[in-house]
């Protein structure tokens, strides 16, 4: 495929490297003055939000049936209530770049887990990526294990690890159930909907102090942001790049999303980047490519 002839293609797969590399810098931003589950609950719900206006404008606006209802409040609780809203909460207590390293290990743990459930085998492979992995996580915590003694640090990074098994969880029920995405955009409408409207009563109910005056601007429109950007046009963009390129081929973009989310955090933060968290980043970053990593990756649809 030739990239320079196809304008879209590039735009697509520049939004969702971009992007979704920019979502945990956004999320550092909304928690600075936002309660966690609301800047959470008001990104699915604007996002929902967002989708119900273009399926009405398509026409498209529809119930799925109880069947395929359940099987998507079951995913949106796992990929978004547990894992995009826990991810949220994690970041009140610890920096951008580090939650977007430990949530790069999220491929090492969809493996593990699908094998527990005897959906995939393990292979050299798989176990020299899983021990790259696990070695960049001692990296990460070489210096730092005194920061766990620090009640809030200790539960953001146990917030973070629930957060990445709720995702693992959400891909494995997809592989265990065979499901197949027939209306993307009206499924995820439901997903965005039913999170949001969870996560802003968690907020409600869970926020000790959400006085809305003492909300930012610069947290209002990152959250703005996230709902706009974060959710709705990068997947809008990741829809059409896996129309056009492998699977195999999108999944690369994961690798650039956390160099980009670390870099920013450096750049916009101020976030302290050691010798040995760059070393973690690429022991975590190689581990998930050597399990992923297929013939077919760089070859052409």
């Amino acid at each position: 495929m030739n990239f320079s002839k196809d304008l879209k293609l590039v735009l697509a797969v520049l939004t969702v490297a971009l992007v979704w590399g920019t979502t945990f810098l956004g999320i550092k931003i909304g928690v600075e003055t936002i309660p966690p589950w609301f800047v959470a609950g008001i990104r699915q719900f604007l996002a929902a939000l967002l989708l119900m206006v273009f399926l009405i404008s398509r026409k498209d606006l529809k119930w799925i049936g109880k069947k395929n209802f359940l099987v998507q409040i079951t995913l949106s609780s796992l990929m978004l209530i547990i894992a995009n809203g826990l991810t949220t909460v994690a970041e009140a207590h610890i920096s951008s770049s580090l939650a977007s390293l430990v949530s790069s290990m999220s491929p090492i743990m969809v493996l593990i887990g699908s094998v527990v459930f005897g959906l995939e085998k393990f292979s050299y492979r798989s176990v020299i990526g899983i021990l790259f992995g696990f070695t960049g996580v001692v990296f990460i915590f070489w210096n730092g294990i005194s920061d766990l003694a620090n009640p809030d640090y200790l539960s953001g990074i146990f917030l973070l690890f629930l957060a990445i098994c709720g995702w693992a969880g959400g891909m494995i029920y997809t592989k265990k159930i065979q499901y197949r995405n027939e209306n993307l955009f009206l499924n995820l409408f439901y997903q965005f909907a039913f999170a949001g409207i969870v996560q802003l009563i968690f907020a409600f109910v869970f926020s000790d102090n959400y006085s809305f005056e003492k909300w930012s601007t610069r947290s209002i429109l990152a959250t703005l942001y996230l709902a706009l950007f974060g959710s709705v046009a990068a997947y809008f963009a990741f829809n059409y790049a896996l129309k056009k390129l492998l699977p195999t081929q999108v999944s690369m973009l994961s690798y650039v999303n956390t160099v980009i989310a670390i870099f920013l955090g450096w750049l916009v933060l101020n976030e302290e980047i050691t010798v040995k968290f760059i070393l973690a980043a690429l022991l975590i970053i190689s581990g998930v490519f050597i399990m992923n990593y297929r013939k077919t990756m760089f070859k052409k649809k």
